[in-house]
Formats: structure tokens, C-alpha cells, sequence
């Protein structure tokens, strides 16, 4: 997900527009840019690569001005270069923007038929052609922009400066989350209240279809049908040190020690300790009817998803059906009447993920949303909102998203099965009990981080890498490899452990480590069975379980990670803290970005 900043203001916004950019990183990107208006001239500046880069640009040619908007770009159409980065510029107007504009080719033909010439392969300055056609028509920029939007398919947030008009920005947005910001004789865009935790915590989220108009003054907000609206402006709750490292080298680092504490407050808000039950948000539709649920997520909270299938299913005995985001709609499914379907999504922005939850409302599903930004579009759209309180993520790789969202979901799966009639009283009390443990538990899981880091220069050097797990512990070794291949660029795969002799051992061999994800419990004798069978071929095993476990299955390995005895319920957030440090201490042993890794964005808010 690309990065937008506007400013309206009163004194010089070049540099506090790079430091909004700067609290967008973790989002990924590969090029910056900003411009300011000025002396009746759009002043631009751009560069590839890092942000850094562009504060050299700045320092030797300065950017001057009270009004600017500038840009983060992670590369859709068009290489991450410096005439593909944002902003786009004509001599009228300057744009950036967020998303895909689909129908841009077309658009384009029309416009160079016409005489316009482009600077840039990308998207986004057919947009910026189009307004400055309507400019240079002797339109205002309200009317410029009116006539424009209805033109564009696909995904978009944009921020507009102009250059004859100095005391105002446009922005919109379509598929892309946009915020407007007040302050003190000023206002503000953003793509989120991070940007702009700095400069103010006034912030209204504009719905899908608005365009707003900004001035010094405050903000005109217009809907879809060009009505003028008004829009709850409330407190943002973020401050500029969610995004401080503290004493941590990395953020990544820095959410992974967070989730005994980040897992407590999700869980105090679905749990009352005290009479040892289950409490969820006001839901205005019966729990007890759903006859089905359809899980539908992305990359890690789809691996959140996987494991909520086991719960759901051997607690409340109600079948789920589970899907990529990207896939879910273009396979037509089938979906029952008055079924449950369950959106998990860190952002709540995910392009395919929003895409699938309308679809599904659409067709008469009734929509429950584990998100962790509770304004998103999905939070806003859900008929039962169950927010995760993880507090914002900056590194790319999700980590105490994932283990809040487990939370959640373990909540959610023991209220349905109280509902659904299938746990009684002493179950409920049993479960709360467990999830009650879980903070501590994850805190003893953090206590052998210094022995996985001794231990990643065993993986490190490793061009492929195996995890194993049965169970719940199957999502959890695809989630380990994904771990790793983001942040490490190690390849590596995920498999449930009795798959193996199906086909994957046919990779074992001496170097290719296997890491086997196994607890003491019902599953740990079949798990350590086809651990076996690697380590009989060769294969070099690291071994993740308890005391027990590690007694009676250690020998032999090349490896092992001790973790704390838990109850099988929670176990799968406990097991999350091993595999992400492995990979976090493997990507530090290679000297990888491990916030920002190559390729990828926090939020994929295109499809």
C-alpha cells in the first residue's frame, strides 16, 4: 500500500510532509516524492528508492512552500523509478495517488490522441492529464474534479494540489482508505491517522465515494452523488510513538515482544475473568442460526482463518469453508442462506478481502470483521465488528496482528459453541481459563529468544526450508515459512507433517533444515512418527515443543526450542512466537531489510 500526505498550512510543509511519509514506510515502498505550491509554481521533487534519498534531493534543492502533497510508491504499472514516482505534474495541476485506475490504457489512447504527452508508464498521470484537460477548459478545481472522478474505474485515493490555487487541496477516494486531519489554522490528507498523528488527532474517514475539498479553514466533504455531507470527526487515539522503535533494532522485533501485552488487551475485551465467561460485541442477528461460516482472508490472517476452522469445527461442530481472498469470488461459490461470513484482515483495506465481503453481503451472508483498525471500510461495512487491539503494526511481516486475531477468533469459536448448545457452563469456564494463561504464556515463549538466535545461523545459510505441523500446528508451519520467505528470502514451505510422504520427502537431504512444530498431546506421537521418517533420510530437524516433547523426541535433532506446556486451545498463539523469531534472528543473520522487505507492502489495497 502506497503512502499519501497533504498539507494545507501556515508554515513551510516540506519537511513535515517527509516526516508523514517517513511514519508510512512500514507499508513498503521504492520510490518518494513530494510537491509543493508556491509563487504560483508546482515545485516538485523526486527519487527512487529509500526516503533518504529524497531528503538529499530536498537538501540540494529545496522544496518551498506552505501548501504540498507528497508520496510513498510501491510499483504497480511501471518500474520504481524517478519519472514513475509520485507526484505526477502538468503545468496546471499535481497529483499522487494509492490504487489502480483499471480502465487507464483506454484512457490514455484518448488522451495522447488528443494531444497530451506522457512522462511516465504509469496509471496514475492519465488522472493527472484528465483533471488539467477540465483546468485548462477554464473549470474550477471543484468542477475539475466532478468531472473526472466518474471517469476512472478501479481503486483510488488521490491528493490534488493546483497551481493557480494555493488555498486549497482536492482529495478523493474509491477502494483506498483517505483521511482528513484538523488542526490549528490548518488541514490535512492522510492514507491513515498514523501519517498524521504529528500534526493532529482530529481525523474523519471519508466513505467510499467521497471527495473532499480542504482549505485552512476545515474541510467540504461531498459524496458519490456530488451531495455535500458531513462526516463524524472523532479522536484518533494514535500517537507519534506507536511508531518509535524504543530500545528495539527493528519493529518487527519490537511487535513480537508486544503480544503478551497487545494479546491481554484483545482479550479483556472478549473475556470477564471474574465470572470466567465469554462476552462478545452486541450483534443484532442469532448466533445460534448460523448453520454455516465462510472464512475468507489474505497471507497471514488467512493462516488465522485455518486455524479458527479447527475450533469452530470441534467446538461449535458447524462445518466452515475457508479461501484465499484473490480466489474466493472468481470461483462463483456457493453460499448458504443465512450463513456467517468471516472477514480477518489486519487493515480492514485489503482490496480482495473487501471485494470478497461484499460479494458475500451481496448475497445475503451476514458479515462478522476481525480487523485492528476499527474505522476501516470492512469495520465500518460488518453486521459484528470484533476488533483485535494490537495497536498500529509497522513491520511488513504481520506478528502480534496474527496472534491477537487468534485470540479473537478462540473467543468467538467458544461463544458459538455455547450458543450452538455444544459446551456447557464448566467448558466456557475451562476455555476462559486457558485464554486467560495465554498472555503469560507468550511471555515464557519470549524467554528463549537469545537460544533461537544462537540457533539461526543453522537456517540461515539454508536455500530451502521445511515446516511440519499437525493440526492446528499445520497453519502455523505455513505461517513459519512465510515468515521466513518474507523477511529472510529463504525459500521455505509449509506442510501438514503426515503429507510429507506424499510427495515433499522427496526434498530431504542434508541441507534442507526441517522445522517441526509439535507439542506434547493428541497429535504429538504422529507428528514425531513422520519426523522420523525425515531425520531417517537425512534430513536435518529442528524440533519446537515442551519439556515433555523435547524428552522423549530430542534426540537426534539438529536442534531444539523449548516452549512453555500450554493447553491445545492456545497453543498455536504460543507457537506463533517461536517460528517468527527463527525467522526474524535468520533475516538479521543475512543483514535483510527486515521492516521493509523487498516487494512488498503492509496493506495490498489493489487486486
Amino acid at each position: 500500500m502506497c503512502g499519501i500526505i497533504g498539507i494545507i498550512g501556515t508554515a513551510q510543509v516540506a519537511d513535515r510532509l517527509v516526516d508523514g511519509l517517513r511514519r508510512m514506510e512500514y507499508r513498503g515502498y521504492d520510490s518518494a516524492g513530494v510537491c509543493t505550491v508556491e509563487g504560483g509554481q508546482l515545485i516538485r521533487r523526486r527519487a527512487e528508492g529509500k526516503l533518504n534519498n529524497l531528503v538529499k534531493e530536498l537538501a540540494g534543492n529545496p522544496a518551498p512552500g506552505t501548501v504540498g502533497i507528497a508520496h510513498t510508491r510501491w510499483a504497480t504499472h511501471g518500474a520504481p523509478t524517478t519519472s514513475n514516482a509520485h507526484p505526477h505534474a502538468t503545468g496546471e495541476i499535481a497529483l499522487v495517488h494509492n490504487g489502480i485506475i483499471e480502465n487507464f490504457k483506454p484512457l490514455r489512447e484518448e488522451l495522447t490522441a488528443r494531444g497530451r504527452k506522457f512522462e511516465s508508464e504509469t496509471d496514475t498521470e492519465v488522472v493527472a492529464h484528465l483533471v488539467s484537460e477540465q483546468v485548462e477548459a477554464g473549470k474550477s478545481p471543484e468542477e475539475a474534479v466532478k468531472a473526472v472522478l466518474p471517469e476512472l474505474r478501479g481503486a483510488f485515493a488521490l491528493a490534488i494540489a493546483f497551481r493557480q490555487h494555493p488555498d486549497l487541496l482536492i482529495g478523493a477516494r474509491l477502494g483506498s482508505p483517505l483521511v482528513v486531519g484538523y488542526g490549528e489554522g490548518e488541514t490535512y490528507l492522510g492514507s491513515d491517522a498514523l501519517a498524521l498523528a504529528p500534526l493532529t488527532q482530529k481525523i474523519s474517514y471519508l466513505d467510499e465515494g467521497d471527495w473532499v475539498v480542504i482549505t485552512r479553514d476545515g474541510a467540504q466533504i461531498y459524496d458519490a452523488a456530488n451531495n455535500p455531507v458531513t462526516r463524524e470527526i472523532t479522536t484518533s487515539g494514535v500517537t507519534a510513538a506507536a511508531v518509535e522503535k524504543g530500545n528495539y533494532r527493528h519493529f518487527m522485533q519490537k511487535e513480537i515482544f508486544e503480544q503478551p501485552t497487545v494479546v491481554a488487551q484483545t482479550l479483556s475485551s472478549y473475556i470477564r475473568p471474574l465470572e470466567q465467561t465469554v462476552a462478545l460485541p452486541q450483534m443484532d442477528f442469532d448466533l445460534s442460526k448460523v448453520e454455516r461460516i465462510t472464512i475468507v482472508a489474505c497471507g497471514t490472517s488467512f493462516y488465522a482463518g485455518m486455524v479458527a476452522k479447527y475450533w469452530f469445527e470441534t467446538f461449535a461442530r458447524v462445518p466452515v469453508d475457508i479461501d484465499v481472498a484473490s480466489e474466493f469470488r472468481y470461483r462463483d461459490p456457493v453460499l448458504q442462506p443465512g450463513g456467517l461470513a468471516l472477514f480477518i484482515s489486519q487493515s480492514g483495506e485489503t482490496a480482495d478481502t473487501l471485494a470478497a465481503l461484499r460479494h458475500c453481503k451481496a448475497n445475503g451472508q451476514t458479515i462478522a470483521v476481525v480487523v485492528n483498525v476499527p474505522t476501516s471500510s470492512m469495520a465500518r461495512e460488518a453486521d459484528l465488528l470484533l476488533p483485535t487491539h494490537a495497536g498500529p503494526e509497522i513491520g511488513v511481516a504481520s506478528t502480534k496482528a496474527f496472534t491477537c486475531q487468534l485470540a479473537v477468533l478462540a473467543a468467538l469459536a467458544a461463544h458459538l459453541a455455547l450458543r450452538k448448545g455444544k459446551l456447557g457452563e464448566a467448558d466456557e469456564r475451562e476455555i476462559v481459563r486457558h485464554l486467560i494463561e495465554a498472555p503469560a504464556a507468550l511471555n515464557a515463549a519470549l524467554a528463549y529468544d537469545e537460544e533461537i538466535a544462537k540457533m539461526a545461523h543453522l537456517v540461515a545459510p539454508a536455500r530451502d526450508v521445511l515446516y511440519l505441523g499437525r493440526g492446528p500446528d499445520y497453519p502455523l508451519a505455513l505461517e513459519g515459512a512465510l515468515k521466513l520467505k518474507e523477511i529472510s528470502y529463504i525459500h521455505a514451505e509449509g506442510y501438514a507433517s503426515g503429507e510429507m510422504k506424499h510427495g515433499p520427502i522427496a526434498l530431504i537431504d542434508e541441507a534442507v533444515p526441517v522445522i517441526v512444530l509439535a507439542p506434547s498431546g493428541p497429535l504429538f506421537e504422529k507428528t514425531v512418527s513422520n519426523m522420523q521418517e525425515v531425520m531417517a533420510r537425512g534430513g536435518k530437524v529442528v524440533l519446537i515443543s515442551d519439556a515433555e516433547g523435547l524428552a522423549e523426541a530430542g534426540d537426534g535433532c539438529m536442534a531444539t526450542i523449548e516452549m512453555p506446556k500450554v493447553h491445545p486451545l492456545i497453543a498455536p498463539l504460543v507457537y506463533a512466537v517461536p517460528v517468527q523469531l527463527l525467522a526474524y534472528h535468520a533475516a538479521v543473520a543475512k543483514g535483510t531489510d527486515v521492516d521493509q522487505p523487498r516487494n512488498l507492502a503492509k496493506s495490498v489495497t489493489v487486486e
